[in-house]
């Protein structure tokens, strides 16, 4: 099994096959102010390499691809040995680096010859029951263990995932794609990434966008009924303790019982809606007592909370101890949307824990979820210092143009902000950008891009122009797609960026509607060269 060992901890050579490495860019992390972004704070992959030993060793006995066993631990727990408690009746709490729950737990460790117990507790044992169930599945499957595409099956499998397309949306956009980038020295040899297979590397089917949320994508759950008169009052923040296509594929099944009425993934880089705003979704089994809520809203006494709240899950344990920036400030722009619509205050009685709610067998969002900074960061997103029983209100009209530049401390984000993943680049290498700098990233075949957000007070046809540093090696047709705060894609310009840097270039007009539009700059275009995301302009 030679081929595998591809797959360990082989050093990867950063600039090997990277357009532009060593002249106009180079693969480094350049520190810059840039509040609000995934970017800035959420810790890169390669950042963490504890229980690479454990990973190796467990790969070795087991014949599985320590890089599999990596990349599953990263989608699941972000390397953290995390103790699960029971989120939804009928999902089994998780344990360990591998969030291993249930059956699964039990036959790993059958299979890997250590206790349940040491399975859920010590990391090694954790992993090696892991390995052992994950070489079970591929005896099973009777895959090809040389060819990293073969273990896909394998790995949905893994998943315990009962929806068929989250559990392919788990293996190809969740596990691959962090295998893909790598996380620490276990990274795949350049050569060796044809063994991926174009079958994992096609482009994502098209999803409709959520119908109260544009940044979302609508996977509706049977599991809801009528609110009964009441309104939203309250927003219930809860976590999934499990991985994101897990928890959105349970709660979208009829036969989960319960729903809640989005999903935010680990790195807020997608959200899921699975129940109307004005539906009742089913996401806390308790009746509101206000005992528990510092004596707010007493009259609400009695009556189930699902009747007046909004529950969000997010994809995490409880027990982590921390949250990624991204996930967060997705959650808080979702939380201020919300707030807005429904004149909820934007205050801890009114976006309150699960475990809050429901203290006697509930604790997430765990002791560890950053509340104060989380509650300034919605009303931030708002525009406001607070909220009240009106919600706040939209910023004003700004009165001319809009500039969203790449560093969001030069942004007013009440009305512009910039969001991109961990995947992009800063940097000042080349000359003539907007600003302190910009963001680069690899031109790919994958929905991450770079995306300007800005806020309309009222609908208007708008010109939107954008600014980049060109040379050599940029995109020749770098896409820029237009979509309104419906979610409705408006139009895609491409952008010749080898050239007319330093300069505003015009994209065209578009009919914006009244909210928070979006630019987003895609990488989804040729490969063999990389696309700059600089500032874009509204006027």
């Amino acid at each position: 099994m030679g081929d595998l060992k591809v797959w360990g901890a082989v050093t990867f050579v950063f600039c090997a096959g990277l357009v532009g490495c060593g002249s106009e860019e180079r693969p480094r992390w350049e520190e810059r102010e840039s509040p609000g972004s995934a970017r800035e704070s959420a810790p890169a992959p390669e950042e963490s390499p504890h229980f690479d030993d454990d990973f190796e060793a467990a790969g070795a006995a087991h014949d599985v691809p320590p890089a599999i066993l990596k990349a599953i631990a990263w989608t699941e727990t972000r390397l953290e040995m995390v103790k699960g408690e029971v989120e939804h009746e009928g999902r089994p709490a998780a344990f360990g680096v591998m969030a291993l729950s249930g059956t699964r737990l039990e036959e790993g460790a059958r299979l890997a010859g250590v206790t349940v117990e040491d399975a859920k507790t010590i990391p090694s044992a954790n992993i090696n029951a892991a390995a052992a169930l994950l070489s079970q599945y591929a005896n099973e499957l009777s895959i090809d263990r040389t060819r990293v595409a073969a273990w896909a099956p394998v790995v949905e499998r893994f998943s315990g995932i009962e929806n068929a397309d989250a559990r392919k949306e788990y293996a190809k956009n969740d596990v691959f794609a962090v295998m893909k980038r790598g996380l620490g020295n276990m990274k795949a040899d350049p050569s060796q990434f044809d063994l991926f297979g174009s079958e994992l590397d096609g482009p994502l089917e098209p999803k409709a966008a959520g119908p109260d949320y544009a940044g979302s994508i609508w996977r509706a759950s049977p599991n809801w009924n009528s609110r009964g008169g009441a309104k939203p009052a309250m927003v219930i923040i809860h976590t999934c303790e499990g991985g994101y296509s897990g928890c959105w594929g349970w709660l979208s099944n009829s036969a989960a019982g319960a729903s809640a009425h989005y999903v935010v993934r680990e790195d807020g880089l997608e959200i899921s809606q699975l129940v109307r705003e004005s539906n009742r979704a089913w996401h806390i089994a308790a009746n509101y007592n206000c005992n528990n809520n510092s004596g707010v809203d007493c009259f609400r006494n009695g009556t189930s909370s699902n009747n007046f709240t909004i529950g969000i899950e997010h994809a995490g344990f409880a027990s982590q101890k921390s949250f990624p920036a991204g996930q967060i400030d997705a959650s808080a722009r979702l939380v201020c949307n919300m707030s807005k619509t429904h004149g909820i205050p934007r205050d801890r009685f009114h976006i309150v824990g699960h475990g809050k709610l429901q203290p006697w067998d509930r604790t997430d969002p765990g002791p560890n979820w950053p509340w104060a900074s989380y509650i300034q960061k919605v009303n931030d997103f708002c525009g406001s210092g607070g909220g009240g029983g009106g919600g706040g209100q939209p910023p004003p009209p700004s009165g001319g143009e809009i500039v969203i530049d790449s560093n969001n401390a030069n942004n007013d984000q009440a009305k512009a902000t910039i969001e991109v993943s961990q995947n992009w680049t800063a940097s000042t290498n080349v000359p003539g950008y907007w600003g302190t700098g910009y963001w680069w990233a690899d031109a790919a075949p994958i929905a991450d891009g770079a995306t300007f957000w800005f806020w309309l007070p009222a609908a208007a046809t708008k010109t939107v122009d954008a600014q980049w540093s060109s040379a050599s090696d940029r995109s020749p047709s770098a896409p820029f797609v237009m979509f309104d705060a419906l979610g409705n894609k408006l139009g895609v310009a491409f952008a010749d960026q080898r050239y007319n840097g330093g300069k505003w270039n015009t994209l065209g007009s578009y009919a914006f509607s009244a909210g928070w539009n979006k630019v987003v700059l895609s990488r989804w275009t040729g490969t063999g060269s990389i696309v700059v995301a600089d500032a874009v302009r509204i006027h």
